[in-house]
């Protein structure tokens, strides 16, 4: 284990640089550990795009959640305001995975079929 002092004695702000991101040490402007994670997310995915539903840890409220989308997070976003749209309904897009508010898992598997995916309904 790490002690406290190896923990904190990372540098976060320099005169001569600025910003710099804790994980790499570089500018935050020269910074590549975001598209690094993503491309990896990307990379570990199966092919497979999974449909679920969900309601714990929301206080009872059903959300549809879609994962495994091999598209970057920039593309994710867009997707999601088609499908929300799509349903008429809210969501959001959290680490990779598309939240949509309500059950929509036929209409959606639907969709996304229509879009070229191959898709499977998971859970219960």
């Amino acid at each position: 284990m790490a002690s406290l002092s190896d923990q904190l004695g990372g540098l976060v702000y320099s005169t001569e640089k600025g910003n710099t991101c804790p994980a790499c040490r570089e500018p935050l402007e020269d910074c590549c550990c975001d598209a690094q994670s993503e491309q990896a997310r990307i990379a570990a995915l199966d092919g497979v795009i999974r449909i679920r539903r969900e309601t714990s840890g929301r206080k009872g409220k059903g959300v549809t959640t879609i994962s495994g989308i091999p598209l970057t997070t920039a593309e994710l976003k867009v997707l999601a305001k088609d499908l929300k749209k799509r349903c008429g309904t809210g969501g959001a897009v959290k680490d990779g995975i598309i939240e949509i508010q309500g059950d929509h898992r036929d209409s959606l598997k639907q969709e996304l079929m229509a879009r070229g995916y191959h898709v499977k309904l998971a859970g219960g």
